[in-house]
This record gives C-alpha cells, sequence and structure tokens, in this order.
C-alpha cells in the first residue's frame, strides 16, 4: 500500500509561539522523526500550510517550522479552511502517487488535524493519526493533552467511514 506522511499546519506562527503548544518539546521531536523516517524511505511527504491574515504566505510565521525539517523535494499544499481537501491540491497530489494509505501528524489536533482525518477516511484513504505527534494550544475547557488523547480515542473509535482511522504512537510508525 503506497503511503505519504501528511505534516498540518507545522508553521513557525502556530508551533514557535508564546504560549507554546501543549508538550511542544516531544511534539517537535516526534515530527522531526517522522519526516526523518519517511525522508528515508523515499516516502512522499506533504507539507500543509494554513493560510490567513496572520499567516501570509512566504512571511516567516508562515514557513514550516525549522523542527519539522522540510525538504526542497517534499511537497507544499496552501490551505485556507481546516480541511486539508478542500479547495486544494492535497488529493491530486496523493493520486499522482497512488497513495492509499495517509499517516498524519501536526497542529491543531481539535481543528485542522481532526478535520483532515475525517476527510481523509471519507474520501477512501486508510489513516494513522499518530497519537503523540499533533497538539493544540490549551484552552480553558481543557489542556492540549486531554484534546489530543480525546481526538485520539474519538477518531480511532470511529467505523462509519469503511476505511480505518488508527491512533499509533511515533515509536510504532513503519513507512
Amino acid at each position: 500500500m503506497s503511503t505519504a506522511l501528511l505534516v498540518i499546519d507545522f508553521q513557525n506562527g502556530l508551533v514557535a509561539t508564546d504560549p507554546l503548544p501543549g508538550d511542544a518539546a516531544a511534539i517537535s521531536a516526534n515530527v522531526r522523526e517522522l519526516t526523518e523516517r519517511a525522508h528515508a524511505a523515499r516516502v512522499p511527504v506533504v507539507f500543509i500550510q494554513h493560510e490567513d491574515e496572520e499567516l501570509v504566505p512566504g512571511s516567516e510565521a508562515w514557513k514550516i517550522a525549522d523542527s519539522a525539517q522540510a525538504q526542497s523535494s517534499d511537497y507544499f499544499v496552501s490551505k485556507r479552511t481546516p480541511d486539508s481537501f478542500l479547495n486544494t491540491a492535497l488529493g491530486a497530489t496523493l493520486a499522482e502517487h497512488g497513495v492509499k494509505h495517509v499517516v498524519i501528524c501536526g497542529y491543531a489536533t481539535e481543528f485542522c488535524v481532526d478535520t483532515t482525518t475525517r476527510r481523509a477516511a471519507a474520501n477512501g484513504f486508510t489513516v494513522t493519526l499518530v497519537a503523540d505527534a499533533h497538539t493544540t494550544h490549551d484552552k480553558p475547557h481543557a489542556t492540549a493533552a486531554t484534546i489530543r488523547e480525546h481526538h485520539n480515542q474519538t477518531l480511532s473509535s470511529m467505523r462509519s467511514f469503511g476505511p480505518r482511522i488508527s491512533a499509533v504512537r511515533t515509536a510504532d510508525i513503519t513507512f
């Protein structure tokens, strides 16, 4: 099965902020490990970058965080909504490589990671959500760790899409 790694919104203006997102150092290390392993295995790595009035293309905030280890041979997809497939080149990029399985990591768990995970499954992809490689900022009602755990459990329990969504730790991901 052809696999691609999707790194969602791992941008300076989202993950290199004050305050930092939850478990920022560990999440960044895991994202870096995933991209390094995917590169070594020659698996397509797709960086998805959110654009808005604060994340302006070309700005420092918009750029991929250094810890993610983006390479010029990677694919870069711009988006303006939490859905990485909506009005973007993501679907075409994955189809071009015959991808049937996506491994998902990045930022923000409850928005872009959640929406893209669901949409990938709805589009027929088998999805692996990297359980310890996505994050968000603490919210008044829940910490980033609680939000991450909730989404790991909820998304991996869904059966209605057909293709499975599994939540797997970085150490257990194989490309």
